[in-house]
């Protein structure tokens, strides 16, 4: 098998690896260990009619259909009752006593249009909804709206507190909220009276029209032991509950709202809306504090309110690589103080550790390339005994030390690594809207100019002209003399970040197969240079 052809395969494999397998056998739901996990009615079958009604009396069944029979009203917008500023973003709260906006205001967070970004969607739960299980309580609820005792608050130079009161026939309910510059907040809610009822997550932010090849988007929960469940949007088919929870993150690409500090007794409950997309809420009780955030994901931001809120920020099924990966491209750009220098940083070390299985990798294709007349002699030679042609192949790289899988693991072995970084580039906030040079200005889009793509491209044609190869085959030789071009095609819409490291690890990849083809050559003077002496 040739160089090329080797790439070819890689290509191949990762595409029915990384495409193939995702959709055939997607990622099994994770479910906790049953000492986390507490069902509250194991036999109740989930509801999918948003406008369906309370079927029993009990808890059990009103708890199954709870998510279900919201209503359009307990879904919209209504009239503000409170105003939070700060000077990075603006959070509103309506006359249900919910967080019905926030919009960041930092410049990196508008989109082509030039609007701010707004983390609430207008249909959809809210953060802090309350819904009653006692559906004459609830409807009195919707009727009756919540006061403020303040009207906006600036949480610019100190937290600000602020309390909402709604007032039923039966019921009094006030919520005291505590609002900090950092995006997070302290909640207490108290009832005149012990009523049966849930608090709502919220619904994931959309903030992309068009969701990204392979950014997560759904909800988690994290539980106190250690465990962590991912719902992703589509796959919320079935009802779970959790206790002994410690956060709870409805997110998207590069934001979330989250709930922590909870209650262990408090049950999490994640059901399925009309699209199998999840919807999370928890019970309450007469009087129960808990803290809250709704924000971009950014990783320090998160850490600096509570350590443990960095678990929202999730990668899918490559976290348990891609979270480390961040972290040391985190510390390097702590270092260098710019996250383009950061990613060449990043490669470059990639580089280094992988320098070994690659520099074989490449000296097996070189000596593949010099055996390939002599491969040709013996199936000539053999071309009527397939027994001893194999075995004259294999005694022939035996004795020169050729392997012929020697250079499918070092490309193999990219191909994960590709995708872990694609993955943090793709989910990391901290990109969004960082510059690298003049005309790259923000690292999570594409290069609009289009110059990395192409420079990827030319880089990659130059490796190609530089790598060993053997084609007997037109055909094959024509699509790989294509590969650089539909490679350029396929990266034009790729982050700018991705593309830069691609670009550096070809640059790597040229950089060692000069180095290696030198030695090969050097030998190859060194070797006529003998023959000559012994000539003479």
């Amino acid at each position: 098998m040739s160089s090329n052809q080797r790439l070819i395969v890689a290509v191949i494999l990762s595409i029915v690896f990384f495409v193939g397998y995702t959709a055939i056998f997607p990622p099994k739901k994770q479910e906790v260990a049953q000492e986390s996990a507490k069902v509250v009615n194991a036999g109740a079958t989930t509801q999918k009619n948003s406008k369906s009604s309370l079927a029993s009396d009990t808890d059990a069944d009103a708890e199954a259909v709870a998510g279900h029979s919201i209503t359009a009203s307990e879904t919209t917008r209504t009239d503000t009752i409170l105003t939070v500023k700060e000077k990075n973003f603006i959070l509103k709260m309506d006359t249900l006593g919910r967080i019905s906006s926030k919009e960041l205001l930092q410049k990196k967070f508008r989109n082509k249009d030039n609007q701010h970004a707004q983390l609430i969607p207008v249909h959809g739960t809210k953060p802090l909804y309350i819904r009653f299980m006692d559906e004459k309580l609830n409807k009195e609820a919707i009727a009756t709206p919540y006061s403020a005792n303040v009207s906006e608050v600036d949480v610019d130079s100190k937290p600000q507190k602020v309390i909402l009161t709604q007032k039923l026939p039966d019921l009094t309910v006030t919520k005291e909220i505590t609002f900090y510059a950092d995006g997070h907040y302290d909640t207490t809610i108290h009832l005149s009276k012990n009523k049966k009822y849930f608090i709502y997550l919220g619904e994931r932010p959309h903030i992309n029209k068009k969701e990204q090849m392979m950014a997560a988007a759904g909800a988690l929960v994290y539980s106190n032991a250690k465990r962590l469940t991912m719902v992703e949007d589509g796959d919320s088919e079935s009802r779970k509950t959790f206790s002994d929870v410690a956060l709870i993150a409805a997110f998207d690409q590069y934001n979330a709202s989250i709930m922590y500090n909870l209650n262990k007794d408090n049950v999490v409950i994640f059901e399925g809306d009309k699209d199998d997309n999840p919807v999370v809420y928890f019970d309450g009780a007469q009087n129960i504090t808990f803290s809250g955030y709704v924000g971009d994901k950014n990783y320090q931001t998160l850490k600096s309110i509570k350590p443990i809120l960095t678990h929202a920020v999730e990668y899918g099924w490559f976290t348990f690589a891609a979270k480390p990966l961040f972290a040391l491209l985190a510390w390097l750009h702590g270092i260098f103080g710019n996250w383009g220098w950061a990613i060449i940083a990043l490669t470059a070390l990639i580089r280094i550790v992988l320098y070994p299985l690659t520099y074989k990798g490449m000296v097996s294709m070189q000596k593949m390339k010099n055996l390939a007349p002599k491969i040709k002699e013996i199936k000539e030679k053999y071309k009527g005994d397939p027994a001893r042609l194999n075995q004259a192949t294999m005694d022939m790289y035996k004795k020169h030390g050729a392997n012929p899988l020697g250079g499918c693991l070092p490309m193999l072995l990219q191909i994960p690594v590709f995708f872990t970084i694609y993955r943090v580039i793709l989910n990391a906030v901290e990109l969004q809207g960082a510059p690298w040079i003049l005309w790259v200005q923000d690292l999570s889009r594409m290069d609009h100019y289009y110059i990395m793509p192409i420079l990827m491209g030319a880089s990659m044609f130059l490796q190609q002209r530089m790598t060993p190869n053997n084609f007997t085959d037109p055909l094959q030789e024509k699509i790989m003399k294509y590969l650089p071009v539909i490679f350029t095609f396929f990266f034009i819409t790729f982050p700018s970040g991705l593309v830069l490291y691609w670009f550096i690890n070809n640059l790597f990849s040229v950089a060692q197969q000069f180095i290696v083809n030198q030695q090969f050559k050097n030998a190859e003077d060194a070797t006529a240079v003998v023959a000559d002496k012994k000539e003479k």
